[in-house]
């Protein structure tokens, strides 16, 4: 296996161009399990560490805050430059495995995994995030709800690698909650829901919910969620929405629980993390008029 270290993006899309099952080296948390596992034996291993661009994180003119792909998990966690529904990445950050794997594990390596159980791509799918993508001579920017397509597999073509995800402002200054019910602490999620909110008089001006580990990519719905909009978050509001979902779903069987075990998780969790949103929204409310 050839081992590369290259100084420039423009020699990694090069490298990856040339070789076909090339993969970059990030962290290593999932890569190298995998090839512990003997389930990925790529020909030629790619280290972005020599890059030093790709680790910043930074906000930009316009509000948006850019996370360059190396950023690690625990420099997600603390960066105090987000505000409003931006908080939801470092909430999800801040629940990523234990500290070991915080201090190694990278964002962009996370979401080229694209497991549905980990916790960004349910975090960045609530954000509205633009993923920013590089090729050979070429850039592209996805969405993160059109990023992840499926189990373990992400919209990134041959001889591509995600830059940094872009996370857009939030005028609305909603308040935020990461909801994640695990088997055992640091694991990947059973189910996990993330919540951007805001409430004035009452009634619902902002709603953002993403839910992860129910399908082969986060689910979210727009359209239900824009039901919420204008409206008193009631029970009955809130178990409607849970069951707008479940059509969307897709739940599987496997170690952390079985897809009925999911689908009988989603709407507790969804009502926990939208209350709790909620409660921090009416404390930071009351503090700001103290």
């Amino acid at each position: 296996m050839v081992f590369s270290e290259p100084e420039t993006l423009e020699e990694v899309c090069h490298l990856l161009s040339e070789q076909p099952d090339a993969r970059c080296l990030a962290g290593g948390a999932s890569l190298v399990a995998m090839m512990n596992a003997g389930l990925l034996a790529p020909s030629h291993l790619i280290s972005l560490r020599k890059i030093p661009d790709l680790a910043n994180i930074q906000a930009l003119p316009d509000g948006s805050v850019q996370i360059g792909a190396m950023a690690r998990h625990a420099d997600v966690a603390r960066y105090d430059g987000f505000t409003g529904a931006q908080r939801i990445v470092a909430a999800a950050a801040r629940r990523i495995g234990h500290p070991a794997i915080r201090n190694m594990g990278t964002i962009g390596g996370s979401i080229c995994h694209a497991d549905p159980s980990a916790d960004y791509p349910t975090a960045i799918t609530a954000a509205d995030a633009i993923v920013n993508i590089a090729g050979s001579g070429t850039t592209r920017q996805i969405p993160a709800s059109e990023f992840f397509v499926d189990w373990l597999e992400t919209a990134l073509e041959p001889g591509e690698i995600v830059v940094s995800v872009v996370i857009p402002p939030d005028p609305s200054g909603a308040s935020v909650h990461y909801e994640k019910f695990t088997r055992a602490d640091g694991d990947f999620a059973t189910v996990s829901v993330a919540v951007c909110l805001r409430i004035l008089d009452d009634v619902v001006k902002t709603a953002r919910i993403a839910v992860g580990g129910i399908a082969e990519k986060p689910v979210r719905s727009p359209s239900d969620e824009n039901s919420l909009i204008g409206h008193p978050l009631t029970e009955d509001a809130i178990q409607d929405f849970s069951a707008s979902l479940e059509p969307l779903c897709n739940p599987i069987d496997d170690m952390r629980g079985s897809a009925d075990y999911r689908l009988m998780l989603m709407p507790r969790l969804i009502h926990r993390a939208l209350s709790q949103a909620l409660k921090t929204q009416l404390t930071s409310d009351l503090e700001g008029t103290a």
